[in-house]
């Protein structure tokens, strides 16, 4: 026989099956593990964190309410206090008041001058004190900036 005649039977070559991407191989289904894990984490600490900080957000709409009705230094007072209640063990923040209380506001946020709470002495004073720009300014960056050591 003619190896020719041979050849010519031969089915005609066939194109391979083309590779699917279903079912995964292994290393993707741990590649897709790992990032499932990743997102589920970071939603997770996205979440505690909006939890962990929502007393400074009731607290900056209370104070943006203060200024509107221009309210007294006795309610600015509050306010601080509550919202270092809030954030710090009530041990350290419950009992401070007058120079304890502005040292302790000033020492927690280091970004806030040093006399930026010093109108609060007038707290004390006979009758009540309309509170200025410059210390709703500085309760504002206080509440927006201090810093709490969580352990």
């Amino acid at each position: 026989m003619n190896p020719e005649m041979m050849l010519s039977q031969l089915a005609p070559l066939r194109d391979p099956m083309a590779i699917s991407w279903w079912p995964l191989a292994p290393g993707w289904w741990i590649v897709l593990a790992l990032g499932l894990a990743l997102l589920a984490g970071l939603v997770l600490w996205l979440r505690k964190r909006r939890l962990k900080t929502a007393y400074r957000r009731v607290a900056l709409a209370a104070l943006d309410e203060l200024r509107t009705r221009g309210g007294q230094q006795d309610e600015l007072n509050w306010l601080l206090k509550a919202a270092a209640l809030r954030a710090y063990p009530h041990e350290q923040v419950a009992a401070l008041h007058g120079a304890q209380w502005r040292q302790f506001l000033t020492s927690s946020c280091p970004k806030v001058a040093a006399n930026a709470f010093a109108e609060l002495d007038s707290l004390y004073q006979l009758g009540p004190s309309p509170v200025s720009n410059h210390l709703f300014d500085a309760a504002e960056h206080w509440i927006r900036q201090h810093e709490v050591a969580h352990a």
